[in-house]
Formats: C-alpha cells, structure tokens, sequence
C-alpha cells in the first residue's frame, strides 16, 4: 500500500504511516472497496469498518487551514444591556459624501468602543450608526450596571470632541436597561447571530433609547435599582411604551454622585437594626475603648461577600458618633487599577470638598494636596 500523503510504501494491514503518521485509508473486508481514513461504514456495500477491530481510536487528522471555531450555546444570563445612537446621521446622508459620512459613522464606533471595552464590556453589534454592548456577558462582574453608565458617561464626554467631516457635530442618546436574557448563538446561522440576546430587556432598551435626548443617557428602573445612588437622576416619570402593559420609570443620568462607598449608596434611606452581631460588636467597641486609653490597636474584618462586613462597620460608626474622632474612609475599586493612590487621592478629594466634575481645577488642587 502506498500513503496518500508522503508516497511512502506501507504494509497491506497498516493503519497509519511509519513514515509521516498519516492515516491511511481503510479496505472493506466485505467488497474490498478502499475507503477514507474516516470511515466508519463502508461506502460501497454498507459493512461496518470497526467491527472487531482492534486497532486503537483513530486521530484527528492536523491540517494547516485554521479550524472553525464552535459557537457557544445559548444561555440565560443576568445583562446590562446598553445601546448608543448617532444622532442626525440620515440628515447627513444629504450633507456628505458617502465615503464622508463613513468616516463619521467609523469614528463614532471606534469612540464607543474603546469606552465600553475599557470598561468591560463587549462590543455585540454595529447596528447602522449604533451600537450595541453587553456588560456581563461573556465575563460578568458583580457592577456591570455601574461599569455601563460610567461607559455611557464617557461617550457623552469624548463624543463631541470628534472632528471626522468639517462642519459636522457629532452627537449621540444612550438608553442601558438590565434583566434576564439569553444570549448566545441562538440559529447558528453566522456571526450576526452569534451574540444575540432575546428578552424582555433587549426591547425595553431600544423603546427607552427613542425617548432620549441629544446627548443624554436614560436607563430602565431595574439599572437604576442596582446602581442606587451611585449616580444622581432628572426624574423623566413614567412612559407608555409600545409593547408593554405597564407604564416603566423612566430616569436620566446626570453624573456620578457624591457619596462614598457603594454601601452607602445602596442604603440612602438607612440601615434596619443590627440583629445577630452582638458579640462581634461588642468586641469592636471593647478595642476602641482600649485604643482610646493609649493601646494601638489594628482590627482586620474579613469574611465571604455578603457576610454583613460593610453593615457590622457602619453600625460601629453609629456607635462612635458621640465619641471625639475622625473617620477616614478608602475605597478601592476594579475600574482603577491603572490610577496610582486612588483611594488616597479619592478620600482627600472628598476631605477638600473638590467636585468630581472639576476637571481643569480639580486635578490642580488635587496635585497640590499631595505635594
């Protein structure tokens, strides 16, 4: 028998190459018909080729062309879900050149993209001049309606400072709603719908992004449930929106807020007693009573998230208020990883009484706190 692949002479009874491993193809005891490497029936007589065989499984054959990548399968997951809209661009179709407003609509992408990616979330789909993100989805994080408005918020920010066609000002709404979809590859029939996500809130989105103003973000009432004060809000009230049978809470993002801690911003209203922490407690008051008699004393209060460490610290400093000290607070965060002292430079912001959105004086003050 001679190999298919390198010509080389091979025993009758070989199943693959001595010389460059191929496989080789397989005899029909039946017809004696010669059949693939591949085969498990004989395409000739129908006999099975493995019947009592002995010969191990046989290996997939390499090849030098790139292999077909496997869609993944369509899943239910937990999306914020974020769509960004050029504003204007059909009345530039009668303005610009074709290969003009190519460039607008290119750049525009190429803008949002990088804020969104920066930010961990996943470009889906360039739908015209829009665009489509996902934020936790392939990768989830436990903020992923935080991280799509500090996105959004950046666009507003980057977005008029494009300069792709003269005379033409580039602006954009952005609607971000949050909920159960599934996304995935749901017909396995391309790309286009290898990232599709079907659900309630994939519609809520588009319908939320028609009611937004140039240059504005509005997000859905479930987006505004996890974010919580995080952010501050013009109350746009409630919409009717095509398809659905209840009136939803329509909200605009104006900006960060002020408070401190993602605790504090989930609980504007309060904290419900304390119940079962008294002895941990207890044993907090008892070092600060020692630490105020000249003792130092250094607490470390560890636990698995959602253990109630944030509330055991706020009701201690409940406990304090009347007590003389000064409480110092810092926070790290994931969106900040690449921002050296950001925790220092965050609580002497805060301590300086300087607004997030001084930009210009702001980092001025900030560079000579801390020189």
């Amino acid at each position: 028998m001679q190999c298919p692949s390198c010509s080389a002479q091979v025993p009758d009874d070989s199943n693959f190459c001595e010389e460059c491993g191929t496989a080789l193809p397989r005899p029909c005891s039946a017809c004696g018909h010669t059949n693939s490497a591949k085969a498990k029936f004989c395409a000739k007589c129908g006999s099975s080729l493995t019947s009592g065989a002995s010969s191990p499984a046989e290996p997939t054959v390499a090849s030098s062309a790139s292999p077909t990548p496997t869609a993944s399968l369509a899943e239910r997951r937990q999306l914020t879900i974020m769509f960004c809209d050029m504003v204007g661009s059909s009345a530039l179709s009668t303005q610009l050149d074709p290969e003009e407003q190519g460039s607008v609509i290119a750049a525009f992408h190429t803008c949002c993209a990088n804020e969104i990616t920066s930010l961990g979330g996943m470009v889906a789909q360039y739908l015209g001049d829009g665009v489509l993100a996902y934020f936790g989805y392939p990768t989830a994080h436990e903020n992923d309606a935080e991280r799509a408005i500090l996105a959004g918020l950046a666009i507003l920010k980057a977005v008029p400072t494009l300069n792709p066609a003269a005379d033409v000002v580039v602006q954009t709404r952005i609607a971000i709603g949050s909920g159960v979809v599934v996304v995935g590859d749901l017909v396995r029939q391309g790309v286009t719908q290898e990232n599709a996500a079907i659900g309630e809130t994939t519609y809520l989105v588009a319908r939320l992004q028609a009611l937004a103003e140039p240059n504005t973000i509005v997000i859905s009432p479930v987006t505004h449930r996890l974010v919580g004060a995080l952010f501050e809000y013009r109350d746009l009230g409630r919409h009717t929106l095509k398809g659905f049978s209840e009136p939803v809470h329509v909200r605009q993002v104006l900006g960060s807020s002020k408070v401190e801690s993602r605790f504090e911003a989930h609980h504007p209203a309060g904290t419900s007693p304390l119940l079962g922490r008294d002895e941990e407690l207890a044993l907090l008051l008892q070092w600060w009573e020692q630490a105020k008699g000249g003792e130092g004393r250094v607490v470390l209060l560890t636990g698995e998230p959602g253990i109630g460490k944030s509330r055991i610290a706020s009701a201690l400093r409940d406990r304090l208020s009347s007590d003389p000290h000064t409480p110092l607070s810092y926070f790290c965060s994931p969106l900040h990883q690449g921002s050296a002292l950001y925790p220092l430079i965050s609580q002497l912001t805060r301590a300086a009484g300087i607004e997030r959105d001084e930009d210009g004086l702001g980092q001025a003050q900030k560079a000579a706190i801390l020189t």
